[in-house]
């Protein structure tokens, strides 16, 4: 299967939406922030692995505290996604945290700035 086709598209998107579920509604650990949401998961072409991009509402305490929760419930998630997900192979999960909502308000905060001087 190649990287861009449709059906690893579809796989992503089914991975992604099963694992928003997932971390919303079957995760217990507090050290998981209830405001994380799943931005992206980019599964391999042969189903092994799968990069998962989260993103978390709050400080940088509390999204590397939700990193330290979902990897100590990979195992779970696993599972879930197994159990919900009719996949040959489940893929190992890495999650990674996206940064790219915080970079992009930043910017807006800037390019706001810059013009309200231009207008002054």
């Amino acid at each position: 299967m190649r990287k861009r086709s449709i059906k690893n598209t579809r796989v992503n998107m089914e991975v992604q939406r099963e694992l928003s579920n997932i971390i919303r509604g079957g995760i217990k650990d507090p050290r998981v922030a209830p405001w994380t949401s799943v931005v992206a998961a980019e599964v391999a072409p042969d189903l092994k692995t799968c990069k998962v991009y989260i993103s978390v509402l709050g400080d940088e305490h509390a999204q590397s505290e939700t990193v330290k929760g979902l990897k100590s419930a990979e195992g779970y998630i696993r599972r879930e996604l197994a159990h919900n997900l009719n996949m040959r192979n489940t893929p190992e999960l890495t999650f990674v945290l996206d940064q790219s909502i915080e970079y992009g308000v930043q910017m807006s905060k800037k390019i706001e700035e810059v013009t309200g001087n231009d207008s002054e």
